[in-house]
């Protein structure tokens, strides 16, 4: 008789494998607790770390923000884009200085002006450097040439790359052992512009090249005289970084 009471006894209350069970849930909620504890949570630092995958990823719009807060890259952006506007002022101001070099000794509709997004274009009929058939530079040019390279020398400027870019018209060449086509004749003359830069202005010659594309970059067609002059040029371009 007291055996079968000791064994209902034993019945009584919950199961033996709950007490397992709430001493494990027990341990894993204090190890969370315990987690949470030494950890802290940086709201702004999480919502930079969003906001940096804005357009990176594909899922996110380009350009907008989960909110109006600072960009985690903020400051790289910001230097970036100052030294940019600050380019484009330089070459800005570059641009107005020839042009009144230019107007100053009516050389305007010799030389054009063009500020491209690639850089500055200076773009020399080949009257203003050289004489017919020749790669000769005229002595009157190089004083040309020396101001363009003083500009050219400058802090703002002394780290662009200078391309010299010689053309001529579809003319054959006449009577010239010198130059039987216009392929040697348009890299002469490339050439002599970059070796009196180079070796009478002082510029930097691991910054400036020199190349020829005799005919075959035309500005306009070679359908009349007053075309042919205008293909018959040496390009200056000083190049944006």
């Amino acid at each position: 008789m007291a055996r079968k009471k000791k064994q209902e006894e034993a019945k009584q209350g919950s199961p033996e494998w709950m007490g397992t069970y709430g001493d494990m849930v027990t341990l894993l909620l204090c190890f969370f607790v315990l987690l949470f504890s030494m950890s802290s949570v940086d709201a702004q630092k999480f919502q930079s770390i969003v906001q940096s995958f804005n357009g990176s990823l594909g899922f996110l719009d380009g350009g907008k923000t989960l909110s109006k807060e600072q960009y985690i890259d903020r400051g790289l952006k910001d230097d970036k884009s100052t030294k940019q506007q600050k380019e484009v002022e330089n070459f800005n101001n570059l641009e107005k200085e020839i042009k009144k070099y230019l107007n100053d000794n009516n050389l305007n509709e010799d030389v054009k002006v063009v500020n491209e997004n690639s850089g500055l274009l200076l773009r020399f009929q080949d009257n203003v450097l050289f004489s017919s058939g020749r790669a000769e530079l005229k002595s009157k040019s190089e004083v040309t040439l020396k101001y363009i390279s003083d500009l050219l020398n400058k802090k703002e400027f002394n780290d662009k790359f200078i391309s010299i870019e010689g053309h001529t018209d579809n003319d054959p060449i006449k009577y010239s052992p010198k130059y039987p086509t216009n392929w040697e004749l348009s890299v002469a003359r490339s050439s002599n512009v970059v070796r009196f830069l180079v070796e009478e202005t002082g510029i930097n010659p691991e910054r400036i090249s020199a190349s020829g594309y005799s005919e075959y970059h035309p500005v306009v067609p070679n359908t009349s005289p007053e075309n042919k002059a205008k293909n018959r040029r040496v390009d200056i371009l000083i190049l944006k970084n």
